[in-house]
């Protein structure tokens, strides 16, 4: 966006989260003079995170637009080659960088914080709080809040993520939409023990996997990522330490660097644990509330859910200042060209617990083979076009104040 308009000015917009698609939203509506509240459950933004990467020219367009492609490379992690090991650390594969990394990699915290940075001046950020009730009728939304005044607003937009409240609460309960993968993703900050700079190594048995990466910043400190195939597990998610004991339990007797890896999961304090799933909702709007990135289309990973948040809420925006505010016409419109395209992005993002985690040695063997050929010259730039095929799925339009 070039410029700040004022077709939205008499919008008052509530959205519920502020990972990235809630700040990503909050971007594009202030350009267009929205006065807009991000609610979000965490007494502060939240840092760190796995690392998320943009692809394609859709991706690019939508950065610059909304005018932070530059900020977002300044801040990319530069990551290098992925190499799966054998237990003893020897190398079994060599990916090169632009297969796991996309054109542009940049921690999940630090795109946050740019989106943030751009707009804590002009949206209202109310944090350590969340959404309790919403009422809606033929005039706007009655909102209660777990801790703050009740409020009313015009629309709100739930941004919060694969086990979206604001979902519950407007579309029905979490079971309905969640397609669980047969997996399980963990991640936490360690010491580099390895000395990783820049890197990944990834060691894989059947149904489990370890991958330990440096992506920049402080030397000292690497990310340990564990993948493993399960069944459906009952579990606190507010529990930090029954998680920790379902991972030690997963991941006693492995080789390789699991000894190191679970002793330090024994002191973590930023643990990240989470089914491997999808969200298919059969609709992503419900009156004068629509659901925006893992809250409406989430995969875990895999799935360019990031890149596909981004997209959605230039698209969001876009469209309801095209419709100068008109939600029924706004949401429609979004709808109608979000869906397919985060539908065909969710498609490739059942491949992620096999590939970490194949079920037998012959999985595993057979997965080194294909990507030994992937990454090869003439098929790495095959494998770049497939990768990206989902990512550019989606015609643009023009949105009033954007540039191109």
């Amino acid at each position: 966006m070039t410029q700040t308009t004022q077709h939205l000015a008499h919008l008052n917009v509530l959205i519920s989260g502020a990972s990235v698609a809630g700040p990503a939203l909050a971007l594009n509506l202030a350009r267009y003079g929205a006065r807009v509240t991000v609610v979000e459950k965490a007494p502060a933004l939240r840092g760190g995170g796995f690392a998320v990467d943009f692809r394609g020219h859709v991706h690019r367009t939508v950065l610059t637009a909304m005018g932070i492609r530059d900020d977002v490379h300044a801040h990319q992690t530069h990551m290098g080659r992925q190499i799966v090991v054998d237990a003893d650390g020897s190398p079994r594969v060599d990916l090169p960088a632009e297969m796991m990394s996309g054109d542009v990699e940049i921690l999940r915290g630090d795109l946050s914080r740019i989106m943030y940075e751009r707009t804590k001046d002009t949206v209202e950020y109310v944090f350590g709080d969340s959404v309790a009730t919403l009422t809606q009728n033929d005039g706007g939304v009655d909102v209660t809040f777990e801790h703050g005044a009740p409020r009313r607003f015009d629309l709100v937009v739930g941004a919060d993520g694969l086990h979206s409240l604001t979902r519950r609460l407007v579309f029905g309960d979490e079971s309905r939409y969640l397609r669980f993968l047969d997996h399980y993703v963990a991640g936490f900050a360690l010491p580099n023990h390895l000395g990783l700079e820049r890197t990944g190594r990834v060691y894989s048995e059947p149904g489990r996997a370890i991958a330990l990466g440096h992506s920049g910043g402080d030397p000292d400190r690497a990310g340990a990522l564990l993948v493993f195939r399960s069944e459906r597990l009952a579990y606190d998610r507010r529990d930090t330490a029954a998680q920790k004991k379902i991972l030690a339990e997963r991941f006693a007797g492995m080789g390789w660097e699991a000894p190191a890896v679970l002793t330090a999961l024994e002191n973590t304090e930023d643990l990240y644990f989470d089914a491997i799933a999808q969200i298919h909702v059969d609709r992503l709007v419900e009156g004068r509330v629509a659901l925006l990135g893992d809250a409406g289309y989430g995969a875990t990973m895999g799935g360019m859910g990031t890149g596909a948040a981004i997209v959605g809420a230039y698209v969001l925006a876009g469209e309801l200042a095209l419709a100068g505010g008109d939600h029924r016409t706004a949401f429609a419109e979004y709808e109608a060209r979000i869906r397919p395209f985060a539908k065909g992005c969710q498609k490739i993002s059942g491949n992620a617990g096999p590939f970490f985690a194949p079920a037998t040695e012959r999985g595993i063997r057979n997965r080194d083979r294909m990507y030994r050929l992937l990454a090869s010259r003439p098929l790495a730039r095959f494998f770049k076009r497939l990768t990206e095929k989902a990512a550019t799925d989606i015609r643009l339009r023009e949105y009033p104040g954007c540039g191109r």
